[in-house]
């Protein structure tokens, strides 16, 4: 019988910086290819320039606020019922919050074109403390959509 399925998580170790575990796993959503290093480096750089950028705050702190203002409250996801497909809108539990945040302002990074990947990021993290930002728009559209649903919020059973 095949061994059942064991969440990685708690292998996760802080990171040495910051000795944050949202710091760490921030940085192994930033890895591609098993090159931790330069992930280490582009978040630790952007960290540098974010506190450079904006005075009277700490990086980790405004790292921090970033992520939790990103963090969605509520998602649609889609319901057959009776041969129709409803978006129905549903809360988001903290673990999916949390990965749904990083992976929205990694992906706001990457599509910023023209500077190098340090300076997206650090731009990013900028933008989403001040709740602005394409993260945070995808944030908005997500709880717009569920907004418009939630007619049908009595099929989340």
């Amino acid at each position: 019988m095949a061994k059942k399925f064991e969440s990685t998580e708690r292998f996760v170790k802080p990171d040495v910086k910051y000795n944050s575990l949202l710091v760490s796993k921030f940085i192994n959503s930033i890895m591609e290819t098993g090159k931790k290093s330069t992930a280490e480096r582009i978040l630790y750089t952007a960290l540098d320039t974010v506190q450079e950028k904006v005075s009277g705050t700490e990086p980790l702190e405004l790292f921090e606020k970033a992520i939790e203002n990103v963090k969605p409250e509520i998602e649609v996801r889609a319901k057959r019922v009776g041969g129709a497909t409803y978006q129905v809108p549903t809360p988001v539990s903290p673990k999916r919050r949390l990965s749904l945040a990083m992976r929205w302002i990694l992906d706001a990074a990457r599509k910023r074109k023209g500077q190098p990947m340090y300076l997206r990021l650090a731009a990013e993290l900028i933008a989403a403390y001040n709740r602005e930002g394409s993260a945070m728009a995808t944030r908005e559209n997500i709880h717009k959509m569920a907004e418009a649903n939630k007619a049908f919020a009595h099929f989340a059973w």
